[in-house]
C-alpha cells in the first residue's frame, strides 16, 4: 500500500527552506503530485511543536502516512512514529536533545535566515525530556540515515539508538547529508511513497 500523506520535520535553528525540505518537496511536485505533504516550520518549544504536529496530522491515515526528520526532527519524528505507527525515516536524528541543547539556552538564529531570531528556554529541555521515547514498538517501521561524518552528533550513539531498525550508514557525509539526492530514491521506497 503507498503513502498518501507525508510530513517532514526539520531541525533545531532549521526550517522548511532548509536543503532537504526543500528536495522533499520539489521530489513530491514532481514524483508523486497526489501526495499530502507538510513540512511546518515549528516553534521552540517541543511541546508547542508536538501539538502543531497533532493538529496538522490528526486526521491523516495512520496506516499511509509517513514522516521524515532531520536532526531534532529526528527525534520528533520518532516520537510521531511511536505515536502513530506510521513509517519513518530518521536523518541523522538526534538521540538525547535534552542533553545536547542545554547549552543552547538562549537567544538564536536560524541557519536559513539568519534576521530570524527565537528564544530557546530552559523550560523546553525539560518538555524534550518529556517527549523521550522508550523501546521502539516498531523497529522495522523506522529507517535512520548516519553519516559517519556528521560534526554535529555521534554517529555511534545514533548507531546503538536505532540498531533494531534499518539503518543506512555512510563512511562520510555530514550532519546536513550534503549528498541527500544519492539515496534519495532509496528513502523514498522505504517510506512506500
Amino acid at each position: 500500500m503507498s503513502s498518501t500523506h507525508l510530513l517532514y520535520l526539520h531541525g533545531f535553528r532549521s526550517s522548511p527552506a532548509s536543503a532537504k525540505a526543500l528536495r522533499m518537496a520539489r521530489w513530491v511536485k514532481e514524483q508523486r503530485p497526489d501526495l499530502v505533504f507538510a513540512a511546518p516550520q515549528l516553534p521552540p518549544s517541543p511541546r508547542e511543536a508536538m501539538a502543531r504536529v497533532a493538529a496538522l496530522t490528526g486526521d491523516w491515515p495512520a496506516a499511509t502516512m509517513a514522516v521524515m526528520g532531520s536532526s531534532l526532527g529526528g527525534f520528533y519524528a520518532t516520537f510521531v512514529a511511536q505515536q502513530r505507527g506510521c513509517r519513518a525515516v530518521l536523518l541523522n536524528p538526534a538521540v538525547d536533545p535534552a542533553r545536547d541543547l542545554a547549552a543552547y539556552i538562549g537567544e538564536q538564529t536560524c541557519w536559513q535566515n539568519p534576521d530570524e531570531h527565537f528564544f530557546f528556554r530552559a523550560e523546553f529541555v525539560d518538555e524534550l525530556r518529556q517527549l523521550a521515547v522508550g523501546p521502539l514498538a516498531h523497529p522495522e517501521r523506522l529507517m535512520a540515515v548516519i553519516a559517519k561524518g556528521d560534526e554535529v552528533l555521534d554517529w555511534h550513539e545514533m548507531h546503538a539508538r536505532y540498531a533494531q531498525c534499518r539503518i543506512k550508514l555512510l563512511e562520510g557525509s555530514d550532519h546536513g547529508l550534503s549528498d541527500f539526492d544519492d539515496y534519495l530514491n532509496e528513502l523514498t521506497d522505504f517510506l512506500q511513497l
